[in-house]
């Protein structure tokens, strides 16, 4: 048995997701996005947890996380991957860190490439992966100190997981919840049939407007959501 709950927020496209043990009922949180905190606060309670960790795959440019008041509500502590630099966070995970709850662990790994702090987390079968990998997609790479040779590495070493492995983003804008390691290989466009030079020139080739929130949310998010 597992305790996993995935929520999505429909102004940002953000999903967040929920794990605990389901014997110590401790709990962990990715992603959760401000204006979200009250239904994020009931799940909790519906499912009758207690959150010990708040995880940020990135420091968001399209929404502001709801960890600053998540950890005020709970007590628990807020975790960045160490790229990232966050003064406010709790725990800065470097490659391979762990995080116990309860009898279950969960563990970093060091995705840069749509921004310097990008971390995506495996837990059991299951690849948490933020904007580095989306389902048919990955993360842009012209701003947030975007690197489309970092993104390339970072995807490589996603796609290394066994094919079966399951892979939840934050964000999808199609209305589809999880995809694999062998559904990206196979038809993502950004993976399928391209070696690095070709990968490179299409990330270059893009021509995106800027997400419509990153003037208030890159600012609220590098200070862990403590805004208001």
């Amino acid at each position: 048995m597992i305790l996993f709950r995935q929520m999505f927020d429909a102004k940002t496209w953000t999903y967040t997701y929920l794990l605990a043990d389901p014997i110590t009922r401790d709990a962990i949180i990715i992603d959760p996005v401000l204006e979200q905190t009250e239904r994020d606060l009931a799940v909790i309670a519906e499912m009758g947890v207690h959150l010990r960790y708040i995880l940020e795959t990135h420091v968001h440019a399209d929404h502001i996380t709801g960890g600053g008041k998540l950890r005020h509500s709970t007590g628990a502590k807020f975790v960045a991957g160490a790229g990232t630099g966050l003064d406010c966070a709790d725990i800065l995970m470097a490659e391979g860190d762990v995080l116990a709850f309860g009898n279950e662990v969960i563990r970093s790994i060091s995705t840069p490439g749509h921004t310097d702090g990008c971390t995506s987390y495996a837990w059991r079968n299951c690849l948490f992966t933020g904007d580095t990998l989306l389902i048919d997609a990955c993360g842009r790479t012209d701003f947030q100190q975007g690197s489309a040779s970092k993104l390339w590495s970072s995807l490589q070493k996603l796609l290394a997981y066994p094919n079966e492995t399951l892979v939840y983003p934050a964000h999808d804008y199609n209305g589809r919840h999880v995809s694999s390691v062998a559904q990206e290989k196979e038809i993502n466009p950004y993976i399928a049939g391209l070696d690095q030079a070709a990968f490179e020139k299409k990330m270059q080739e893009l021509n995106l407007p800027n997400p419509r929130f990153i003037d208030v949310a890159v600012p609220g998010n590098v200070q862990c959501g403590e805004v208001g």
